[in-house]
């Protein structure tokens, strides 16, 4: 069955739905797939809709052209001249950021379903941002990732800090935000950064076949886990021992654990229905 296409309203994001995987692609490969206000727009209306969408059971993120996302438009902010504010006051500026940034970073982080992000090529500023709040993240062995923050004398957005640190620990992300080093996709691998690297002719099939696997997977059991894994990231032992009790407890009472179960007995791979 051939992917169904999405319309999301601008060129700038792509959209298709295969065998239960929601793939989204930032396309400005002229700007390096740049954020614009129509791309980001776009984003955060094709995540809200995935999260509540059951036929969407993973998500990949991707970028078009050789690279996944450059950030911030750096070229229109110096046209403008401010590169936060433009014609809105400060308080108005900070509140369409903050709306913007829970909207596409916060939803990958916090929805109920996998995210992937699929890295062809660069990830700088908000746009590495965006593949840190991604669950996993698959890089070509040509692509590089950059906090790039303090090159345009920015101080970070769209969760990058707390993402980064929660990756690689306080000392390393702050090296990585003061400096804004070039990391080698060998490099984020071994630092955590990245789960998997390949070759980049080989970026696609790899992505499809870890979206495929988590696609035909336990739905329910994903919703919990990942929830569980959030919560661990800040809650203490106790908060964390409850709530995989009742977590657990909820899966247990699933149509996919019977099949498991079942699946297990007759030696066998089970199939998940997402119920």
């Amino acid at each position: 069955m051939a992917a169904k296409q999405i319309d999301t309203g601008t060129d700038d994001l792509l959209a298709s739905l295969d065998e239960g995987v929601l793939t989204l692609t930032l396309n400005r490969p002229e700007a390096r797939n740049a954020m614009s206000g129509p791309m980001t727009a776009a984003l955060a209306d094709q995540l809200a809709k995935a999260e509540l969408d059951s036929g969407v059971k993973c998500l990949v993120l991707t970028g078009a052209g050789k690279g996944f996302c450059a950030g911030g438009d750096v070229k229109g902010m110096a046209s403008r001249g401010d590169g936060t504010v433009g014609d809105n006051t400060i308080d108005s500026a900070i509140h369409r950021q903050r709306v913007n940034q829970r909207a596409t970073a916060g939803k990958l982080f916090k929805m109920p379903k996998p995210t992937i992000a699929s890295l062809p090529g660069a990830a700088a500023g908000a746009g590495l941002s965006l593949a840190l709040a991604c669950d996993m993240r698959i890089m070509a062995k040509s692509a590089i990732l950059t906090t790039a923050f303090a090159r345009v004398g920015f101080s970070g957005d769209y969760g990058g800090t707390y993402f980064m640190t929660q990756l690689v620990g306080s000392a390393k992300a702050r090296e990585l935000y003061y400096l804004s080093d070039r990391v080698s996709a060998e490099e984020a691998l071994r630092l955590g950064l990245t789960n998997w690297v390949c070759d980049p002719d080989e970026l696609a099939a790899k992505t499809r076949e870890i979206a495929l696997r988590i696609a035909r997977g336990p739905t329910v059991a994903y919703r919990y886990m990942k929830e569980n894994l959030n919560r661990a990231m800040h809650g203490d032992a106790d908060d964390c021992l409850d709530l995989e009790a009742t977590h657990h407890v909820h899966c247990g009472q699933t149509h996919d654990h019977r099949e498991a179960a079942k699946a297990f007995v007759e030696k066998r791979e089970p199939v998940f229905t997402g119920r």
